[in-house]
């Protein structure tokens, strides 16, 4: 396996603007047989992803993976966004880029976490553009559903106060693998302070427009999530595979682990679930 970094620069927008965002991509040896587009979660970056692209690679695929506006080694502030329509215009910029990169190839979607509802939100007016696509513990809902008070705040805050800090993740929650833990915390493309009213704000507002265009959304798709997820709710994911107008479509929560299943000490099992489901549906259709 081998992996590059190159730039990726957003289309114009009031807030992005000439913004540069860092894509990552791990090629297999050989040709790769599709392309699997990632979108990783809030706070973290394409990099914390190296296993998942090994066990991808390993099994034929290319993996390009963008680190979100505000992320990473992109450009923008950590814990903030003008809109959350930055996060889907980098992905839709990232298809562009693998298809010139990749004509004829089949093209996958992943998407974790903030990226689950990043491509929740992609889906309706790009699906056509994948053969499959596959959601690991999606931000659809919260472990603990905020109080209306705490959503008036957000959006008040988000409208007077755009960058103040109003809510942190619990670094714990991600794994229970100790390892996985402080290598979380020690690394410094993750961001570890809060996030701000805005992002929060557009991030409630993009979780109901994500719940109310589910139906929308046909094409095969494969949910995952831990049972004892502490971050975003198993509820979610179900609720997506219970509302999206796929006929072809798996819900697997998997009992005991925690929020980033891919960094469980179970990841190999879960892994051969995703290689599984991306396997059967390249061999059964073209390049969409």
């Amino acid at each position: 396996m081998s992996a590059d970094n190159e730039p990726l620069t957003l289309p114009p927008w009031q807030g992005g603007d000439g913004s540069s965002l860092n894509v990552t991509r791990w090629l297999p040896q050989g040709e790769p047989k599709a392309v699997v587009l990632l979108a990783h979660g809030y706070a973290e970056h394409a990099g914390r992803y190296g296993y998942v692209a090994a066990r991808l690679t390993a099994a034929g695929y290319a993996v390009y993976a963008v680190d979100h506006w505000g992320h990473g080694r992109s450009s923008g502030t950590m814990g903030y966004v003008p809109a959350f329509s930055l996060y889907t215009d980098g992905m839709a910029a990232l298809i562009s880029r693998v298809r010139d990169a990749w004509p004829g190839k089949p093209r996958l979607l992943l998407g974790h976490s903030m990226g689950g509802l990043i491509a929740a939100l992609l889906l309706p007016g790009h699906q056509r553009d994948f053969a499959a696509a596959a959601l690991s513990g999606p931000a659809i809902l919260t472990a603990k559903p905020p109080s209306k008070l705490t959503i008036w705040i957000s959006r008040f805050l988000s409208r007077y106060f755009p960058r103040a800090g109003v809510i942190a993740l619990e670094a714990n929650g991600v794994s229970r693998d100790p390892a996985v833990v402080a290598a979380y915390l020690a690394d410094p493309f993750v961001h570890k302070g809060k996030m701000s009213a805005r992002l929060a704000a557009e991030m409630f507002d993009a979780m109901a427009t994500a719940r109310d265009g589910a139906g929308e959304i046909d094409l095969p798709l494969l949910l995952q999530h831990g049972a004892d997820d502490r971050l975003t709710a198993p509820e979610g994911s179900r609720f997506l595979f219970d509302h999206v107008a796929s006929t072809d479509k798996r819900l697997e929560i998997y009992p005991g682990l925690f929020h980033e299943i891919y960094n469980e000490p179970e990841r190999d099992a879960v892994l051969g679930d995703l290689i599984q489901w991306f396997d059967a549906h390249v061999k059964e259709r073209d390049e969409p």
